[in-house]
């Protein structure tokens, strides 16, 4: 039992949603916090490390005696020098400071986004980590592909596909008729990811071109709307099976490509996500959006 001379210590923590300092001084600012956390940011993963990364920015310029409305690209970058971690944090930080600054520039807090032009780091391979294929290798991946035959333009189809999606190899293998469809204003495609999870993607109009014209080599308005939309071949014909091709397939017809591509043996369709996701938060878009086309959401 404790004694009543006993004295106790109660440490009352600092709430995490206080506004921070240069922000509280500011109406407009204050206004273009409140909208931007409690009103943009819906997803609460993607509120709460947001918070973290301008909150982390925002103190960094306090101690440099850097007003808010003097913030300047080069401070922006001084600030990228000196940030520990990873290449995909320090993306998620400019991310979140070009998002966060844009909506203080809508409020007249500033004049321009200081972050707006700040270059962020590319992402390298290291080892125990998924290569990135870069847009030229995507490009020669592509043209070193023949479409005058039927295998040409369904492998082509599927890269397409992976480039543009961030779908996993899984999901793209999974695909039926069913799920490539119109809607009356453009074609989408319905991906069921892992834990049941299923992605309504719209699909732009040149890999709309590269699905319908592979699509459109056998009688699919035929076919049950359940019938696998990649197919495997049979042997040596040239002729599609009804056969879904596997994710493994998909993987096994990916390295057959980019060995006669000369493209390096380390890629794989993995690689198209990891791209495809940089690449969006690399030029700002929102990460609980980025976080939706890869199935994280």
């Amino acid at each position: 039992m404790m004694s009543n001379s006993t004295a106790i210590a109660i440490i009352v923590p600092k709430p995490v949603s206080a506004i921070p300092t240069c922000i509280e001084k500011i109406e407009a600012a204050r206004f273009a916090w409140d909208e931007f956390f409690r009103g943009q940011l819906r997803n609460p993963h993607t509120r709460v490390a947001y918070m973290r990364a301008v909150r982390s920015f925002l103190e960094w310029a306090e101690k440099k005696s850097i007003p808010l409305t003097q913030i300047e690209p080069g401070k922006v970058g001084e600030y990228f020098d000196q940030l520990e971690g990873s290449i995909p944090k320090k993306k998620l930080h400019l991310s979140a400071l070009r998002a966060f600054f844009d909506v203080l520039v809508n409020r007249h807090v500033l004049i321009l986004n200081p972050a707006a032009t700040v270059r962020g780091d590319r992402y390298r391979v290291v080892e125990g980590k998924t290569m990135e294929i870069t847009p030229d290798q995507a490009r020669r991946l592509l043209a070193s592909i023949d479409t005058k035959h039927l295998i040409g333009r369904r492998d082509k189809a599927i890269i397409v596909t992976l480039i543009y999606t961030a779908a996993r190899v899984g999901a793209v293998a999974n695909l039926r008729l069913k799920d490539f469809v119109w809607d009356g204003s453009q074609y989408t495609l319905r991906f069921e990811e892992k834990g049941g999870q299923s992605r309504l993607i719209p699909v732009r109009h040149d890999l709309q071109l590269f699905l319908i014209a592979y699509r459109d080599e056998f009688d699919w308005q035929a076919e049950p709307k359940d019938s696998a939309f990649f197919r495997s071949v049979a042997g040596r014909t040239g002729k599609l099976t009804k056969k879904p091709l596997r994710g493994i397939d998909i993987c096994r017809m990916m390295k057959r490509r980019l060995e006669a591509a000369g493209l390096p043996e380390q890629l794989s369709p993995h690689s198209f996500r990891v791209a495809t996701v940089t690449d969006l938060l690399t030029q700002g878009i929102a990460l609980e959006d980025v976080q939706y086309l890869a199935g994280h959401a």
